[in-house]
């Protein structure tokens, strides 16, 4: 069996990537389960939700800066704007449920031209979970539902 100090540090993402410390050798393989499993880990959150150890890599989705947080308390590993819907998109939409079904098809549209960050995010939630970050307060309706979705297809 491997010394508890090997089990503390993960493989590096990329040569250059720092090493992250572990508390418990639970811990690291909470993080690394997806691995095991064959499969991406990437959940969904509200940027004002307490943020977690175990919510791994945060990715803020939103375009524009979450209303009453600041910078520094965010949390944030990651700001992806340019996955975020359009500002057009996003003001049409307005968060109407009657308008769910058509933003979800040209959201998805827009992911499109969007790949090489989708497969950065895809690359990344193969070796940790990735916590995608928004700040609707529809929990079910709202861009991150759908980024999840374009992330976990193959």
């Amino acid at each position: 069996m491997a010394p508890l100090a090997t089990l503390g540090k993960p493989p590096p993402l990329e040569e250059d990537a720092t090493l992250r410390e572990y508390s418990s050798p639970a811990c690291l393989m909470h993080e690394l389960a997806p691995v095991f499993a064959g499969q991406n880990d990437v959940q969904i959150k509200r940027i004002y939700d307490e943020p977690l150890t175990s919510d791994g890599y945060r990715v803020l989705v939103d375009r524009i800066w979450p209303r009453g947080l600041r910078k520094r308390d965010a949390a944030i590993d990651q700001w992806l704007r340019d996955l975020a819907p359009s500002t057009e998109l996003r003001k049409w939409f307005g968060h109407d449920p009657d308008r769910w079904g058509e933003f979800r098809q040209r959201y998805r549209t827009e992911l499109d031209q969007h790949g090489s960050l989708l497969r950065e995010l895809r690359r990344r939630a193969a070796h940790q979970r990735v916590t995608l970050l928004y700040s609707a307060k529809n929990r079910q309706l709202n861009q991150a539902v759908v980024l999840r979705e374009a992330i976990l297809q193959c």
